[in-house]
């Protein structure tokens, strides 16, 4: 077995809390006639994230330039309504804010974010060992593994399901021969992809490794020094290593191929790229990618970064969810709430915290409310043989020979749970998002007695044999949150001011509300729906004389409730 380094990579070492432009949050700065601005705690980043009221609209170069500096400019575009914009130099703290005022401040745009840059999670090492405890029978083994065996003999996997592993890449591992299909490499930044260019259709992973001169100065100043983690490749190997093969390791699935979506190369990547290779993977348009032959219904996410979701996030999640396809996340490495962590903290996801052998909680697990279930991850500090062992490589920069290592983190928990996801879309592949996860909770092994997981990692701990059985006969899907009402401005009132507020009733259920108002009344979000969790939202400064139409819809975890049954209510601005 090929021993690796301690260290390995550093959780969020430049990761950032997301700093939103919105419609008028509590608290938040208000110039008066831009959008508001929150940005506290935002980290280092080149790039910010530009929402507008309309779809088609984009940034004015000299407006921009003027306010953020020359060679401020639109880089591409993001969904429908939103664009990526590239700043001169990077910035931080009240410097970033400031630009992101100015940016907001422009005619048509409804938010601004920085484009945080997230992280593999840190992935501590240990010393080798060759038993997958990690997929055992508790009631053989002893210890808390997810009984993959006996759920095999129900469904193995089903050529009709994928996997997207959105992570770092991938190697041409011996054991993961054949269990590949498409893929791509949406890593903007040639210097973060390092493979000699920016986006292209090989999702190969060339290496991460930062060195100590990287790290002293310049564009990766502050990165972590570290050898190249191949930590999609461990990820892959989890979800589907060859099975049977007489090689290596078992994966979980040996039948559904695994889509590989490189987003992260040396120090992490964008959320941007995280974002558009997300909804990529689920089958939707990306501007500027071929479409995705292979979509996905299992989205895996080892990476995450600091600071609650965010508006982009969301709004892709929602989008994916909608699709049908499931997204599960890790926790993260904090030994922190998940609830201040990003993707961990979004809705309608699978976030998944990291127990040992034993049943505990691992030391480095985030936890809490934002946390559905616990899964293997690993606990070298209980025992030193308590990590997960998956395909990985020898070399310390740019590939070597193929190797089996040991690794523990969230990011190891994950893709035990999309792995036994594919397994119960592979036996019953209507199942929808929402009955995944309330399948997954429900059919969990309890924590031992005297578990620290007790409370703080979800329904329990993963039990492959007991979700798959449960895809079988799914129950019916739990309830999405109750009927409301818009109430003011009412419908058709005119002589509205150019900043009106909009309200509406609270929705029984609801954990937040999502609005979007435009102009080309057809009943349709031609925008974006903008996240909030009150019943009223002040608008960006609108077009005089101009009619909108505007719909508010309540959300929870399983699912959306439009107000007025549906109706959207129009108001002309005087």
């Amino acid at each position: 077995m090929h021993a690796r380094r301690t260290g390995m990579l550093t959780a969020v070492a430049v990761a950032m809390t997301a700093a939103l432009v919105s419609a008028a949050p509590a608290g938040a700065v208000d110039d008066g006639d831009a959008a508001a601005v929150e940005a506290a705690g935002a980290g280092m980043t080149d790039q910010v994230i530009v929402t507008y009221a309309s779809t088609g609209m984009t940034l004015d170069s000299a407006n921009a330039e003027r306010s953020a500096g020359r060679g401020t400019k639109a880089v591409r575009r993001l969904g429908r309504s939103a664009e990526v914009v590239k700043l001169p130099a990077p910035l931080a703290g009240a410097e970033l804010t400031g630009v992101m005022q100015s940016l907001a401040a422009q005619p048509g745009v409804l938010a601004v974010e920085p484009d945080t840059i997230m992280q593999a999670l840190d992935v501590p090492n240990d010393p080798d060992f060759v038993a997958q405890w990690d997929l055992s029978d508790p009631a053989v083994s002893g210890v808390y593994g997810i009984n993959a065996p006996a759920a095999w003999d129900i469904n193995a996997g089903s050529a009709g399901v994928r996997v997207a592993v959105i992570d770092t890449g991938y190697l041409n591992h011996a054991d993961l021969a054949g269990r590949f299909v498409g893929g791509y490499d949406f890593v903007s930044d040639s210097r973060i992809a390092n493979d000699g260019n920016a986006r292209d259709a090989s999702a190969l992973d060339p290496g991460d490794w930062v060195t100590s001169t990287e790290a002293a100065a310049g564009f990766f100043a502050g990165c972590t020094v570290d050898d190249s983690s191949w930590h999609g490749t461990h990820v892959a190997g989890t979800i589907g290593a060859a099975t049977n093969n007489g090689v290596g390791i078992a994966g979980i699935n040996r039948v559904s191929q695994i889509v590989p979506v490189r987003v992260l190369g040396k120090c992490g990547g964008y959320t941007s790229d995280i974002v558009d290779g997300m909804r990529w993977s689920a089958g939707l348009a990306v501007a500027g990618v071929p479409a995705n032959a292979n979509p996905a219904r299992v989205l895996s996410l080892s990476l995450g970064g600091s600071g609650a979701c965010s508006a982009t996030y969301q709004n892709a999640i929602n989008e994916i969810t909608a699709a049908g396809a499931v997204v599960v996340v890790a926790a993260g490495n904090s030994n922190a709430n998940a609830a201040n962590y990003s993707p961990a903290s979004c809705n309608g996801v699978v976030t998944v915290a990291a127990t040992g052998k034993a049943g505990s909680r691992s030391y480095y697990s985030n936890f809490g409310a934002s946390v559905e279930i616990a899964a293997p991850g690993g606990d070298r500090i209980a025992d030193d043989n308590d990590t997960i062992l998956s395909t990985l490589n020898t070399g310390l920069t740019g590939p070597g020979a193929d190797a089996y290592v040991r690794y523990q983190g969230t990011s190891m928990a994950t893709p035990h749970v999309s792995g036994v996801v594919s397994l119960m879309l592979s036996a019953n592949p209507s199942l929808t998002p929402a009955q995944v996860t309330q399948i997954l909770q429900s059919s969990a092994r309890p924590f031992p007695a005297g578990s620290t997981c007790i409370g703080q990692c979800g329904t329990g701990i993963l039990d492959a044999a007991a979700a798959v059985a449960g895809a079988g006969t799914p129950p019916p899907p739990p309830p999405g949150p109750g009927a409301f009402n818009k109430t003011s401005p009412a419908n058709n009132a005119t002589g509205q001011a150019t900043r009106p507020t909009l309200r509406w009733g609270a929705s029984s259920g609801a954990t937040s509300y999502q609005v979007c108002i435009d102009r080309t009344l057809n009943g349709v979000c031609d925008g974006t729906w903008t996240n909030t969790t009150g019943t009223s939202v002040t608008t960006a400064t609108l077009t005089r004389r101009t009619t909108y139409e505007w719909q508010v819809r309540s959300v929870n975890a399983n699912g959306t409730t439009n107000a007025n049954a549906g109706t959207w209510w129009r108001f002309t601005v005087r």
